[in-house]
């Protein structure tokens, strides 16, 4: 469920607002129907992942990488695909991070609101 939500809101939300948006789609979609640390590190991860390779591969595959190449040569790379999957590793990172500080922080706040009644 909370890979499903996050890779829908995300890709929606993506269409007009900047690429950071899928940390908060992550914070807040962990904090609110996470169940357990695991999944709201590893769900994140992948939704994004798949998400950002997916949508990487959507637009470099008509114009036969064009813009991947010449970012590969600037990095010093050879290969296109090198650089789709870094930008898709760090984004499912940055994602898996910010699904992670959710979970807990729902976990800090419940946990407070139970020591002080």
């Amino acid at each position: 469920m909370v890979f499903i939500v996050i890779i829908i809101a995300s890709y929606l939300l993506q269409m007009v607002m900047p690429w950071w948006i899928v940390v908060v789609v992550s914070f807040a979609t962990c904090g609110l129907i996470g169940k357990t640390g695991k999944i709201a590190l590893w769900s994140p991860f992948f939704a994004i992942l798949l998400l950002w390779l997916g949508m990487s591969l959507f637009e470099s595959i008509p114009n036969d990488h064009l813009l991947a190449k010449k970012v590969a040569v600037m990095f010093g790379v050879q290969a296109w695909w090198i650089i789709l999957a870094l930008g898709a590793i760090l984004g499912a990172f940055v994602a898996a991070v910010s699904g992670f500080c959710g979970y807990h922080f729902r976990k800090a706040v419940l946990q407070k609101k139970t020591e002080t009644e």
